[in-house]
């Protein structure tokens, strides 16, 4: 065996996202031959990546059909988790993706879905944040069992920074770990996209794959000053099945669809699709209405990333600070990791397909 015959064998490994072979996408290194044994390293767009399993298998195959039917192949695999950023990187330099999270209204469960697709990311073995921007109405200090602590200081070339807390395995960041939660936060739009900016420089998040952004429902400053304040590399946009929960959500969806703004859209999941009792896992009542999400992403030509059902240990891991992916409840957890293993491949579709994401300048 050479390497120039296992290179051209898996030449015909499709990566199956983005529709090209490993060899032409630069994703086979290190090849070393010994005798019948040979080995190869696999760098995945990134850590997470769903398809990584059946893609060593594949490259397994082409050596054993195309090369030497008794190989013994030893398949590696790397990541270099794909970003798209072209920006002069002067906010959030070492943070390779930017994921808002948005709802056209309020109630929708935009910030658990938030929360245990940050933690969906982090046990595939990214680098994560969460980034609580919902200021009027902070959860992630509940959500993760952290209510009443606060973040530490540090000093970075002179300039006092917030550390992020950690917990689960991602860093995170809320107004609410900054003010008492009795105390209501009566600020007008500029204040709060003042602090949103603070988070994003104020704030010491270092290496990230992803940070996901927890954004506040509809439309408004906070939405804007995020846009023009970091490249974001897409929206992934949460709605329940019923028909007034679709109507805002098109808002969402025509926010970042307009001409000043251009964030792409990553897709469109569907949550509280469905109640399933813990007793009969295998039952599905649909109280809500069935597939409006789906019908939604369809007629927008977005990405349907899946549905999340209504079940009881949702709610309870959201009141006693322990996310239902930092359980081990079978039915959701299964359900947020396909959802977010399909947002995962569109971001890698949306970095090697898409125009980059710049900041904007908005004329108000």
């Amino acid at each position: 065996m050479t390497k120039e015959q296992v290179l051209q064998a898996l030449s015909n490994v499709q990566e199956p996202d983005l529709g090209k072979d490993l060899v032409t996408l630069n994703m086979i290194k290190d090849i070393e031959i010994d005798g019948n044994k040979v080995s190869f390293t696999i760098v995945l767009t990134t850590p997470a990546c769903p398809m990584k399993d059946m893609m060593g298998r594949a490259a397994t195959n082409a050596i054993e059909l195309l090369v030497n039917k008794d190989a013994v192949v030893i398949v590696n695999f790397t990541s270099n988790t794909s970003s798209n950023r072209k920006d002069p990187k002067s906010v959030l330099p070492n943070v390779k993706n930017i994921i808002a999270v948005v709802s056209g209204k309020g109630g929708v469960g935009k910030s658990t879905v938030s929360a245990n697709l940050a933690l969906a990311l982090a046990q595939g073995g990214a680098k994560v944040g969460l980034m609580d921007a919902d200021i009027y109405g902070p959860s992630v200090p509940i959500m993760f069992g952290v209510r009443g602590e606060r973040p530490k200081m540090t000093e970075i070339n002179g300039k006092a920074m917030i550390v992020p807390m950690e917990k689960y395995g991602i860093k995170f960041m809320s107004i609410g770990l900054l003010v008492n939660e009795k105390d209501a936060i009566v600020w007008r739009g500029p204040m709060a996209s003042s602090a949103i900016r603070q988070f994003v420089t104020d704030v010491l998040w270092e290496e990230l794959d992803y940070l996901v952004i927890d954004m506040p429902p509809g439309t408004g400053d906070i939405h804007l000053t995020l846009v023009q304040t970091v490249p974001v590399t897409g929206a992934i946009v949460v709605t329940t099945p019923q028909d007034i929960a679709l109507a805002d959500a098109k808002k969402a969806v025509a926010m970042f669809g307009q001409a000043q703004i251009k964030v792409p859209i990553i897709g469109l999941v569907e949550n509280m699709a469905y109640f399933t009792p813990a007793e009969l896992p295998n039952n599905k009542y649909y109280i809500f209405g069935k597939d409006g999400g789906k019908r939604l992403a369809d007629e927008f030509d977005m990405n349907f990333l899946g549905q999340i059902p209504i079940v009881q240990s949702i709610r309870e891991g959201g009141d006693n600070g322990k996310p239902v992916m930092a359980t081990d409840e079978a039915i959701t957890k299964k359900a947020f990791e396909e959802f977010t293993a399909a947002a995962v491949r569109s971001i890698a579709m949306r970095n090697a397909e898409l125009p980059v994401t710049q900041t904007l300048e908005i004329v108000s």
